[in-house]
């Protein structure tokens, strides 16, 4: 028997429905109809849930090999847990360049360093460019924190793409403008972000 059928064999003995074993678990009731029509596994912490609710183990729910999987599925959501939150602290750390001296500005002959907000030497289409492209990455990063539960595959896929070509555009920016110290400090996050996706791929 599979897993899908036990879990429907079991819930059905309790005399549940789908909608009361979802709230016991703390899941959706789509989640629940989902892995009783055999399209997914509930990860290792709904598993123990269902083992201890059912007074069964583990090991009668799935296979070793199931088991396996979704230990790797669950490591892997943990994995991207884990990325979602340090890109999102990386982004909403942009912010500081509108407070910090990291920008040149030019008076007099003399160069003082200024934050964004007070950066008015320059041309008008360049600092709209700045505040319009930090605005964007600071969005993004807050974007990946309120939807760091959403399960649509388009936003999954491309959060993380997203945040680096924000990055990447405003350092390209920084450098060709010449603002070297905010370009090295974007660039630290660049680095940061490149090498987790490199690792966690």
């Amino acid at each position: 028997m599979e897993f899908n059928e036990k879990l429907q064999q079991l819930r059905k003995q309790k005399g549940l429905t789908q909608e009361e074993l979802a709230q016991m678990l703390y899941v959706s009731r789509t989640a629940i109809s989902k892995w009783e029509s055999g399209k997914g596994y509930p990860n290792i912490d709904s598993l123990k849930q269902l083992s201890n609710l059912f007074g069964i183990s583990v090991d009668y729910l799935l296979s070793g090999d199931q088991l396996l999987t979704v230990a790797k599925e669950d490591s892997r959501q943990k994995e991207i847990h884990i990325r979602d939150i340090v890109f999102s602290l990386l982004d909403l750390s942009t912010a500081l360049l509108i407070f910090l001296p990291f920008f040149a500005d030019k008076t007099d002959g003399t160069v003082q360093a200024v934050s964004l907000l007070q950066l008015v030497l320059i041309a008008p289409y360049l600092k709209t460019a700045y505040c319009s492209f930090t605005a964007a990455i600071i969005f993004c990063g807050i974007l990946t924190l309120i939807l760091k539960n959403c399960t649509d595959s388009l936003w999954v896929k491309n959060k993380s793409k997203i945040s680096v070509l924000l990055t990447t555009a405003l350092t390209l920016l920084f450098i060709i403008s010449q603002q070297p110290y905010a370009a090295v400090f974007l660039f630290a996050f660049l680095a940061i972000k490149v090498l987790m996706l490199i690792n966690w791929q």
